[in-house]
């Protein structure tokens, strides 16, 4: 059985009742999610822990372990949380990973100062660019594969 090991504690997060829209949602009983936090399967959780942590800058807030075996991270940058977990291969070693996933993130800083941080750090990208979104992104590719796509609104809609 696997075993849960907290490296850094978590901020504790809203809870949903204080949340503005949790009235409306009991009234109308359709889904309304306050946070998604996507699970990938990868190839070296080693590499791959370091790649999201040294390179894009996320944090180790919780690692999972089984007879000291590391099989799992979850890796937090802001409010945001992803969680990596090790191959298990039962559907075979060269089970293709990251085809059609891309993420899209949001965040409030400079999307310059990022690329340059991530290009110093050893990441390769696509941007910085304009978007006719009214966004400025920039695009990586993590060590299996998975799309991360990070803009800034560059003017409100």
């Amino acid at each position: 059985m696997a075993t849960k090991k907290t490296t850094k504690a978590k901020s504790p997060t809203k809870a949903a009742t204080k949340h503005p829209a949790a009235k409306k949602a009991k009234a109308d009983n359709k889904l309304r999610l306050t946070s998604a936090s996507p699970s990938f399967t990868v190839n070296d959780i080693e590499k791959s822990m370091a790649w999201y942590r040294d390179v894009l800058g996320f944090t180790v807030t919780e690692r999972w372990e089984d007879g000291g075996k590391l099989l799992g991270a979850e890796m937090a940058a802001g409010d945001v949380s992803f969680m990596i977990g090790q191959d298990d291969w039962k559907k075979g070693r060269d089970r293709v990973k990251g085809v059609g996933v891309r993420l899209y993130c949001m965040t409030y800083q400079d999307i310059d100062t990022l690329a340059a941080r991530i290009k110093a750090n050893g990441g390769t990208l696509e941007g910085p660019r304009d978007t006719q979104w009214n966004t400025r992104e920039l695009a990586v590719d993590d060590p299996d594969g998975y799309k991360i796509t990070i803009a800034k609104e560059t003017r409100k809609r």
